[in-house]
């Protein structure tokens, strides 16, 4: 019997100290606070964010990174670090304004095809889309270099899925993170706005978006393309100086203690306050515009909404 009660007390005491663990696990992943309250925890397990020195100068970041504020927070990084070339780094976006996707068209050699790899026409396709029914199913549709894929009355690039989890049709929009920024950038704001207005407004984009692909939506999706997230439309809404400030800005994200900033920001200062004034920093759009006059530099002018952060570049880990 007492080796009996000696197997239960060490089975007991077992259980608790594996409960204590998992307590302890969960307190650890709550307590992970974010910029302001908005900072993605950091899970994008293969890239660094290398340190730097304070801005002295209006140059270009380099690939090393550099404070945009008086208040540089220290980080040391891997020695080892490589640049990444951010044009591979792809993201999923949830077509949401075009729900429910009812037209596909592709051009040129463009095509779409099953998840068993069976092709499927665009005419049975769009009728696929037509039945309100509760399929499971799964289509990939592939644009060529030269034209993209329209969903309804938008035209997208690279890769469309549709997807059909039971619950109805959505399209889904998988595209490399810099295009996407490019787009961004040109729903968000006047393309013939100051150059360094559109420079903040891409690194302000790339973060956010960083920081819901290491955050997702869902399964099928990282974020959506409504002002929910962030506006995107697509081909549209990229401009050749929404491109020019992507371009000037590669691969450069806010950063804090570590971890990528979920950059959140609206229209006009009002705005931002009664929007996220609960969560902390937010730029205002239009004061990114009049500081961008007055001769501010993008990160001068990132410097006034986000106190504290710092400018990064996204970087791989060395073998």
């Amino acid at each position: 019997m007492k080796l009996q009660a000696h197997k239960f007390l060490y089975f007991s005491q077992a259980i608790i100290a594996c409960g204590l663990i998992v307590a302890i696990v969960n307190i650890l992943l709550i307590s992970i606070n974010g910029f302001h309250q908005t900072k993605a925890r950091n899970q994008l397990m293969q890239l660094l964010l290398e340190g730097g020195k304070p801005i002295r100068d209006d140059k270009s970041v380099s690939t090393n990174a550099k404070t945009v504020s008086s208040q540089p927070t220290p980080y040391f990084a891997s020695q080892s670090s490589q640049d990444v070339n951010s044009l591979s780094l792809e993201l999923r976006v949830g077509l949401i304004s075009q729900s429910p996707p009812i037209q596909i068209k592709l051009k040129d050699s463009g095509f779409c095809k099953f998840h068993s790899g069976r092709m499927i026409n665009e005419y049975t396709l769009n009728n696929m889309l037509k039945i309100k029914n509760k399929q499971i199913a799964d289509v990939k549709c592939v644009a060529t270099d030269s034209s993209g894929i329209h969903v309804n009355n938008q035209v997208y690039r690279s890769k469309v899925y549709l997807v059909n989890r039971g619950n109805g049709w959505i399209a889904v929009n998988q595209l490399s993170l810099e295009d996407y920024v490019a787009s961004v950038v040109g729903a968000e704001m006047p393309s013939l706005w100051n150059m360094e207005a559109l420079k903040a407004q891409a690194v302000a984009a790339r973060s956010y978006a960083l920081a819901h692909i290491a955050r997702p939506a869902n399964k099928d999706f990282d974020l959506g393309d409504t002002t929910r997230w962030q506006a995107y439309r697509g081909i549209s809404s990229q401009t050749s100086r929404s491109t020019q400030a992507t371009q000037a800005t590669k691969g450069i994200v806010l950063r804090y203690k570590g971890g990528i900033v979920e950059s959140l920001y609206a229209s006009t200062a009002d705005i931002s306050l009664q929007a996220h004034g609960h969560l902390g920093a937010s730029m205002s759009q239009h004061g990114a515009q009049q500081l961008a006059r007055r001769g501010l530099k993008f990160n001068e002018i990132l410097a006034r909404y986000y106190t504290g952060a710092s400018l990064a570049k996204l970087q791989s880990r060395g073998n």
